[in-house]
């Protein structure tokens, strides 16, 4: 019999990315059965509330499990956005165009593949993104600025799905 402590290093990374991506099914279930239920807007609703306090519990886990300093300004963002749980399974790029600025775009987003798989309309997530990246960049360093770039339902740019940016004065 094996347990979590005799798996190797990339053991572990296989199943800590098959947590994450059942840890997303499962979000994704869930809302789309409230979806069904209740309509797209009540699903929001409910979906803002649950990751304005999920998105909290999330940045001060990573910034406790990994040394991250609060008040770090973007590079402690920058380190805690890409510790996230969605990290492992969904294709992100950042990019820093000033020192007072972090651009962080969601290049895939399996959210919007499976609905695509399911010939569902587009999540409209940017009001649940508001909130999600607003709350993380706040709990990391509550000088953070937060604005959307683009996030359906806004008409999805080139490149990415949805785009955020983080800005500070230092």
């Amino acid at each position: 019999m094996r347990d979590f402590k005799d798996l190797t290093k990339e053991e572990l990374l296989a199943y800590l990315t098959d947590a994450t991506k059942n840890w997303l099914a499962h979000d994704g279930l869930w809302f789309q059965e409230v979806e069904k239920a209740y309509g797209i807007e009540k699903a929001n609703e409910f979906n803002k509330n649950a990751w304005k306090k999920f998105t909290v519990i999330e940045a001060k886990r990573i910034i406790k499990r990994f040394g991250i300093d609060e008040g770090g300004g973007l590079d402690a963002l920058e380190q805690a956005l890409r510790l996230r749980m969605y990290a492992l399974i969904n294709q992100w790029k950042i990019e820093r165009p000033d020192t007072r600025t972090l651009n962080f775009y969601m290049v895939e987003c399996r959210v919007q593949a499976a609905r695509n798989r399911k010939n569902m309309p587009q999540h409209p997530c940017k009001p649940v993104g508001l909130v999600e990246y607003g709350e993380f960049a706040r709990t990391i360093d509550p000088r953070i600025e937060t604005r959307c770039l683009a996030c359906p339902p806004d008409p999805k740019p080139e490149g990415y799905w949805c785009g955020w940016q983080f800005t500070i004065d230092e």
